[in-house]
C-alpha cells in the first residue's frame, strides 16, 4: 500500500537548505501523489533527510528512478544488483577525497538532476556532509559581479577529478584513455537558470569546472577562486551528522556538497543513485 502525502511531514533545518522528512517509507512502493509531494518538498528546500529507512540497492534505484533516468558511473563500482547504485567505501586502506565543494557529474552535457544516497556504514565520529544553496550564493552577489557572471560560460572536465593517478591508484590505467575519449569536456553557463522560475544558481565547482571561457587563464582562476570562496559561506550551508538507515536526497542542479574526510582512519559506506537532468541554460 503506498504511502499518502498527508502523511508526509518536513521541518526546516536552516533558512537557506535542507529539511528532514517524516510519514514516508522508501522501501515502499509510492504513488504518483507521494512522488509529488517529494518532489515539491525537494524544490523547496533543496536537500531532504529521510532518517530510520531500511533499503536494498534495489529498493534505492528503483525510488531515485521514480524522478528521472539514473546515471551508471563510469569510474566507481556499482551494487551487483543494481549496477546504477555505486559503492563509495573508504576504510584506513582507502582514504575519501571528496572533501571539496562541488556538484556531481557536472562533465556530461546533461548532468545530473539529483542523487538519493543511503547510508550504510557510519563512524563513530566524523563523516558529515555539508550542503550549500547555489541559489544563495548568486542572489547575495552584487549587482554588478551578478551581471558578469550570468553572461559567462565554463568548461567542465571529466579528466581534471579523474587524474591519471587516480586511475593508477586502483590498477585501471588500461580503461583511462576509452573513458577520456567518452568524456569530452563540455561548456555550462556559470550562473544556471532554473526554466520554470527564472532563478539562478552558481554553476561552476572545484572538482570539474576547468576555466572559464573566454578571458585570460589569470582572469578565469581570479574569478573562480573569488566564486568558490563566496559559495562556501557558512550561511548559506546545511550540516548533515549521518545515522546509518538514513536516505538523503539533494538537486544537484541548484547545490553543491562537501563529503568530510576527517574520519580517517574509520570505515565509512555509502550508497548513491545519481538521477540525469537537463542541459543546464
Amino acid at each position: 500500500m503506498a504511502v499518502t502525502p498527508a502523511r508526509l511531514r518536513t521541518k526546516a533545518l536552516t533558512p537557506a537548505i535542507g529539511a528532514t522528512v517524516e510519514g514516508v517509507d522508501l522501501s515502499r512502493p509510492l504513488g504518483d501523489d507521494d512522488i509529488e509531494a517529494i518532489r515539491r518538498a525537494l524544490d523547496d528546500h533543496l536537500v531532504l533527510f529521510f532518517e530510520h529507512q531500511s533499503l536494498t540497492p534495489v529498493q534505492q534505484r528503483d525510488f531515485a528512478a521514480r524522478f528521472g533516468p539514473l546515471y551508471t558511473h563510469p569510474f566507481y563500482p556499482g551494487h551487483e544488483t543494481a549496477p546504477e547504485v555505486m559503492i563509495l567505501a573508504h576504510d584506513a586502506t582507502h582514504r575519501a577525497n571528496s572533501d571539496r565543494w562541488h556538484n556531481d557529474v557536472t562533465y556530461l552535457a546533461t548532468p545530473p538532476m539529483g542523487a538519493v544516497l543511503y547510508a550504510e556504514e557510519i563512524p563513530p565520529l566524523g563523516g558529515d556532509t555539508l550542503w550549500a544553496s547555489m541559489y544563495r550564493a548568486y542572489e547575495t552577489l552584487s549587482d554588478p559581479v551578478k551581471q558578469l557572471v550570468a553572461g559567462l560560460r565554463a568548461v567542465h572536465s571529466f579528466a581534471k577529478n579523474f587524474t591519471p593517478e587516480r586511475f593508477k591508484a586502483l590498477g585501471i590505467e588500461d580503461r583511462r584513455d576509452a573513458m577520456y575519449a567518452a568524456h569530452p569536456p563540455v561548456s555550462h553557463p556559470v550562473a544556471r537558470t532554473n526554466p520554470t522560475t527564472g532563478r539562478k544558481a552558481l554553476y561552476v565547482n572545484q572538482d570539474f569546472t576547468s576555466h572559464i571561457e573566454g578571458v585570460s587563464p589569470r582572469e578565469s582562476e581570479a574569478l573562480l577562486r573569488m566564486l568558490f570562496e563566496h559559495m562556501a559561506q557558512p550561511e548559506f550551508q546545511v550540516r548533515w551528522r549521518w545515522s546509518p538507515g538514513t536516505v538523503a536526497f539533494w538537486d544537484n542542479r541548484w547545490t553543491q556538497h562537501c563529503a568530510l574526510a576527517d574520519y580517517f582512519p574509520a570505515s565509512r559506506r555509502v550508497r548513491r543513485a545519481t538521477i540525469l537532468g537537463e542541459r543546464p541554460v
